[in-house]
Parts: structure tokens; sequence; C-alpha cells
């Protein structure tokens, strides 16, 4: 099959770039041929929170990646839908994560289905978004209008889906496991290239640190007396897409300048192995979820979890079994860190983990998108 793919791809960077591109590589795998059309101008700079939207690393050598849709510029919109139109794919695959980027999708999608032959299906990372915005709902149902069926990668998202469309095709398929981060390397190897000392056990707070992920919570947590006077200490790796000082005073205020370990940079993808391999637990405190793809990391790298019981992440990690799903209160993950810590043996998790994670090939993503792609024709007829 011809399969394109709009969305965010190098020289962009970041975990919808990662998902994209490890997608792409699957089909290729699979003996189809694959596009990438990425942007030219993904945020104008006085709206990204980062540094840089662009990575350093090198340009895939393996991937067809064209860059023509401007975010911002609808002239741009209708340049790249008559692109991938004249392309003429049996699929056009659209990630959706932001309303923002509605607009765009939603006119290229309306030119490319004017072929008569593309069907359009949308992977959902979100359709109600964390950060609530003045038109998110229009713009989100411009976009579904234009789409002939979605993948949901947990049940809450394809609730809300709801909300927008109860008639148009969907299949569910879980996050696919983020194994193009390199093999894991000993806890040894990870602690030294990080410069962290051996006689510490760590927790692992990773990502792009917004306000709904809760670092805030796990700080609180970090705070109890208990685990302050514990040889326990947290890696916060990731990127301020939310003010800073917030976060900065809280571990002044409660006094965790020695308890906490900032790096607080974006980690390129050949850097992820040694936080995740110096860590002994990942914890994921969100205040509001959908899915994460730093449980898929987790997974890839055979780590115990702690997640608040919001949107879909209790899917994904079984209580008791790949870690602990808790409440949203910095007491609950107080609570679980000590247990985990305190009374379990990380080898009855690992097996687990080693277990859970089989259900997360991209070979089961693949094999989902052809699937919608039947039910959409066989819908057609």
């Amino acid at each position: 099959m011809d399969i394109a793919i709009l969305g965010t791809a190098y020289p962009y960077r970041g975990g919808l770039t990662v998902y994209n591109e490890r997608l792409a590589n699957e089909f290729i795998k699979e003996n189809h041929k694959v596009k990438i059309v990425t942007f030219t101008l993904q945020y104008p700079g006085f709206l990204f929170p980062g540094k840089t939207q662009y990575s350093n690393q090198p340009a895939p050598e393996n991937l067809d990646i064209e860059r023509k849709l401007n975010s911002v510029n609808p002239l741009s919109w209708i340049q790249t839908g008559y692109y991938i139109r004249k392309l003429n794919p049996e699929i056009l695959i659209i990630k959706y994560w932001l309303p923002f980027m509605a607009p765009a999708f939603g006119t290229v999608a309306r030119i490319v289905r004017k072929n008569n032959h593309t069907k359009i299906i949308s992977i959902l990372d979100n359709i109600v978004p964390h950060e609530k915005r003045p038109g998110d709902k229009w713009f989100s149902q411009y976009f579904v209008n234009s789409v002939d069926g979605f993948v949901g990668m947990s049940d809450s998202v394809l609730n809300d889906l709801n909300l927008f469309t109860t008639t148009k095709p969907r299949q569910f398929c879980p996050h696919p496991l983020y194994d193009n981060f390199g093999e894991p390397v000993s806890r040894e190897t990870a602690l030294k290239r990080l410069s962290l000392p051996e006689d510490s056990r760590y927790a692992l707070f990773f990502g792009l640190i917004r306000d709904y992920k809760g670092l805030d919570i796990l700080l609180e947590a970090f705070a109890d007396e208990v685990l302050k006077k514990s040889n326990i200490k947290l890696i916060v790796a990731g990127e301020f897409y939310a003010s800073s000082e917030k976060y900065l005073d809280m571990i002044n205020r409660y006094g965790l300048q020695d308890k906490v370990i900032l790096h607080k940079h974006f980690v390129p993808d050949d850097e992820v192995v040694n936080y995740f391999c110096a860590a002994d637990l990942v914890v994921q405190p969100y205040k509001m979820a959908t899915q994460s793809g730093v449980t898929q990391i987790s997974y890839h790298f055979n780590k115990p979890m702690i997640v608040t019981n919001v949107g879909g992440l209790a899917e994904i990690v079984p209580h008791g079994k790949c870690g602990f799903v808790v409440p949203v209160s910095p007491e609950a993950i107080t609570k679980a860190i000590l247990k985990f810590f305190n009374e379990v043996n990380p080898a009855d998790f690992l097996q687990a983990i080693a277990e859970e994670k089989k259900k997360y090939a991209w070979s089961r993503m693949t094999a989902t998108i052809y699937d919608l792609y039947k039910k959409i024709q066989n819908d057609d007829f």
C-alpha cells in the first residue's frame, strides 16, 4: 500500500516525532511505501513554550520526509492538501493531539478526500485537550468532520470522541512500545553517565514539564518526613513548558535541594536510556491524562511505575503487577513510593512487566489501522 503520514517529523523533536517515525518504520518493515509530510512551521515562536522545536540529532536515513505544512498559513494548507491528493495514497494518517492544529489538518484532509481514493485515519492522542482554550471544541469538531475513522489509544479518548461523533468508525489500540531508544544499559553505567552516586535509590519523573503532569504533587510527596530521611532521591528530567518558579520555590520551601536532582533540559533520544536505566522506579503523578509515551518507554526499559488513576493510565499499568495505581494525592504517592522501596521485591514486577509489554507491539497498531481501513471501505459500499 501507499501510506502517507501528516504530522511532526524530523527536523522537529519530541514524542510526536518519535511516534510518527517509528510508525513509518513499522509500515516499511511490512513492505509498504511511506511518505511523511511534516511542517515548514509547526508553532510560531511566540506560542512555543520551550527553547527550540528542532532536533540536534542526525536526520533518519531511511525515511522519506517532505516539509510542506505551515500550521498558521491557510495557503500552505491548500498546497499541502493538493500535494498529498496528487500522491494518491490509500491511507493518510494524521496523529491528532491539539485543537490548534485542527484548521490545518482538517483543511488538508478535506482536499485529499476529494480524490475519492484516500481514506483519512486519525490516531488520537487527545480529542479534548489537557490545557483548555477558547474555541477548542469548534476546532476539534472541524477536524473530526474531515476524518473517515479513528484509532483511540485509550478508552477515555474514545469516550471523549463521542462528544464529536458517535457514528464514525473507530478502533482501540494501546500506545505501542517506544523501543527506539536503544537497548538497556547497566544501572552502574547509567549512573556513571549522569554523575550520580550508586548508594542512593532513584525515582524518575521524565518528560516535558507541564502543570497537568503533577510535578507539584510529587514534590509534596517527597516533602514527607519519612521519605526525606530515606536514601531515595527524585530525578526530574525534562524541559519546563510551564513556569519553573513554582516548582523551584517548592523545592526550596520543603528543603528538597538534596533530594531532587533537576536536569532542566530537553533529553535527546540518545540520552533517554541513561535516565531510565539509572532509575529504580518511574513516577507519573498526572492530574489528567489519556495515555502516556513515558509509560511505554518505561516498559521498554523494564521499569516499574507509579501512576495516578486518571485517563487511560490505569488501563496500561496493572496495579500490583507492573507498579501501583494511586489516587491523585501526595499522601498516596508517598505511600506507594515507600511501599515499593521497602516492601516489594522488584524481581516480581520485572516478570509481569516482561509479559505485559508484549501487548504493545507496533505490529498491533499497524494491524488495527489495516482493519479500520477495510471497515471504512466496506462502509462506503
